[in-house]
């Protein structure tokens, strides 16, 4: 008899250790560093060409204009136009972005919080951190490796195996590489202010850099998909399809690489997709967010990029 009260001993503990680390994988919420709005700017808007530090602030030249309508948005430093596409059985929604500086391309956290299991909607940080345009980011909190770089602060620097990341330099330039070739702290020494660890490139110098068998981890072929490109200087595209509904199939990597392509990108890099792929833009929600298929609503994430003040 008591051969079975071990044996049943142990099967309790083996279970109730099984949920502890899935509860703490995916549940179980970890506030490593808080981040109290208005500190998180990067510290671009504080060099002038030179490095030497005479730029005003992003709140000292706000005196201006803004004229925004459902599908636009432009003022002395911004311009956002916003466009539909039909193409692959899918909806795809693409915002053109023109900068006059690199400083309103900026990231953010969930609750103003770096840490694990630290969620809100995409929509959600948008409004807390006033952005005009924003994209579900990375993803971040899913993961215990993979860098993390946001407007200019490194919060983790742990290199994962394989990993390709895309790099965003404080003159708004794109790059993209091999964490295992080089590391966080060596990229921030040369001016990446924001690195983001998903990916893989779907285009690099203007060629399409995956392949048709190319797939994130186990994802279905078709898929919400969430992507952002630079064209050339200071002009960026952010992209968004849905899927896994009847009206939206949704798109393969490869598919999503010969899209960003035809928007003349140089550089495109694969963001979280699925159920996290949510476009918001002056206060909306684009596109159609859905993780089954069943309903319409969005994924609570880790991140944002977005454009804004």
């Amino acid at each position: 008899m008591k051969k079975y009260i071990w044996g049943i001993l142990y099967g309790i503990l083996l279970t109730a250790f099984t949920v502890y680390v899935l509860l703490d994988t995916f549940v179980i919420t970890k506030v490593y560093q808080t981040v109290p709005h208005g500190t998180e700017s990067t510290n671009m808007a504080e060099q002038d060409d030179n490095g030497t530090g005479s730029h005003e602030s992003v709140s000292e030249q706000r005196d201006f204009q803004s004229n925004a309508t459902v599908d636009s948005y432009t003022d002395d430093n911004i311009s956002i136009s916003i466009s539909e596409y039909a193409t692959n059985h899918t909806m795809i929604y693409v915002a053109d972005v023109q900068l006059s500086s690199a400083e309103y391309l900026k990231t953010a956290f969930a609750n103003a919080s770096y840490g694990r299991n630290v969620t809100a909607k995409t929509s959600e940080i948008a409004a807390e951190n006033h952005a005009i345009l924003a994209i579900n980011g990375d993803y971040y909190g899913a993961q215990e490796k993979g860098y993390v770089l946001r407007n200019g602060v490194l919060y983790r620097n742990f290199a994962s195996r394989d990993q390709e990341d895309l790099a965003i330099y404080n003159d708004g330039s794109f790059g993209v590489f091999e964490e295992q070739s080089i590391s966080a702290d060596t990229l921030l020494s040369n001016g990446a202010v924001q690195i983001l660890s998903f990916g893989p490139a779907l285009v690099n110098n203007g060629q399409i850099a995956v392949t048709e068998n190319d797939e994130v981890d186990k994802a279905m072929a078709s898929n919400p998909r969430t992507a952002i490109g630079i064209i050339n200087a200071l002009h960026y595209v952010f992209v968004v399809s849905d899927g896994r509904t009847g009206e939206s199939e949704g798109l393969s990597l490869y598919e999503l690489a010969e899209f960003m392509q035809s928007l003349g990108v140089q550089i495109a890099y694969n963001l979280d997709g699925g159920g996290s792929s949510t476009m918001y833009f002056n206060g909306e929600i684009v596109n159609k967010p859905t993780t089954s298929g069943r309903s319409i609503k969005e994924r609570s994430v880790s991140d944002i990029v977005y454009i804004g003040y």
